[in-house]
């Protein structure tokens, strides 16, 4: 669907086009033509491709959709690939951003994303001065939105990480902490694979051999690429931790069984010292020692007691019980 296409003049906006003009805009000097599309079909892509000249390869990218991040060069355009990163609930959802830029042209288009880019419009038409620098600052600017996007997700991943390690020595919830622990870090990873190739990607376009159409726009995307190197950074802090989280989770799993079998350990002890009496003066044989004396089985019984006694005091002072 057509959001807006829009023609531009030294970096002023000079009016909302149709569609069927755009090559007739991009045919004049001085002018760049810039066209958001939400959710396209192939029919809208194959009209796009027709009036901007796109490269098959980029359009055929576009219309499949779920793409790797990435940044393309085809001869004097370029083609890139960024992932949206929403949380809805609990839930995270990955949307994707196609861009196409050309000398004089910028093509978007969204799928899967419920947050809109027309604040990037906005912001860029308030700033005509680099606006005139072209299509290379429109395509800094929209990837500079999809990465600032990033910056509250990681917060609230952060926080949610923060609540798990609370509850983490409370008794009773390792369960559902390991539980959460790898829900969060499934998110963790998502985040991660949206981050991690976008970064290669930007740290082509400054710096050794640029492509020409964003040479005047390096220290933008060299901006941009630190902001990705500060979040990849935070993302892998927080991997980590959440390794170590699951790690002492299992230890104090381990622990609560350890303290339960050494519970059962004890009491399978103290029973004992009954079957061992029990089955000794048990024994059916003639002569036995105290069978005839009246207070044998007084005797037997308080012998019986006494060292379960001992022993059950022996196990509650080292802790067993």
């Amino acid at each position: 669907m057509l959001i807006n296409c829009v023609a531009y003049q030294e970096g002023k906006k000079l009016a909302d086009i149709p569609v069927e003009e755009i090559s007739e805009y991009l045919a004049k000097p001085g002018y760049f033509v810039w066209v958001s599309l939400r959710d396209p079909d192939p029919a809208e892509l194959a009209l796009m491709k027709d009036e901007f000249c796109l490269h098959e390869l980029a359009v055929e990218d576009a219309t499949r959709g779920n793409q790797r991040p990435k940044v393309e060069e085809y001869g004097d355009s370029l083609f890139a690939v960024l992932q949206t990163v929403e949380l809805v609930g609990d839930e995270m959802t990955i949307g994707e951003v196609d861009v196409f830029v050309g000398p004089n042209y910028v093509l978007s288009s969204r799928r899967n994303a419920t947050e809109g880019f027309l604040g990037v419009r906005a912001r860029a038409e308030r700033e005509p001065h680099l606006l005139a620098q072209g299509s290379a600052f429109v395509l800094y600017a929209l990837m500079d939105a999809v990465v600032d996007r990033y910056f509250p997700v990681v917060d609230l991943l952060e926080s949610e990480l923060e609540k798990i390690e609370d509850r983490i020595f409370i008794r009773g919830s390792q369960r559902a902490n390991i539980e959460r622990l790898y829900e969060l870090k499934s998110k963790v990873l998502m985040l991660r694979h949206s981050v991690m190739p976008l970064m290669e990607g930007v740290g082509r376009l400054y710096g050794g051999r640029v492509p020409a159409l964003a040479f005047d726009t390096q220290e933008y995307f060299r901006d941009v690429h630190d902001h990705l190197y500060r979040i990849a950074g935070t993302v892998d802090t927080i991997r980590d931790t959440i390794s170590t989280a699951i790690q002492v989770n299992l230890s104090m799993v381990a622990i609560d069984e350890s303290e339960v079998n050494k519970r059962l350990a004890a009491w399978a002890a103290i029973f004992a010292v009954f079957t061992a009496f029990a089955g000794l003066w048990g024994m059916n044989f003639k002569f036995m020692p105290e069978l005839e004396w009246k207070y044998g089985y007084p005797m037997a019984l308080a012998s019986m007691f006494s060292v379960a006694g001992y022993l059950y005091w022996r196990f509650r002072k080292s802790g067993w019980l």
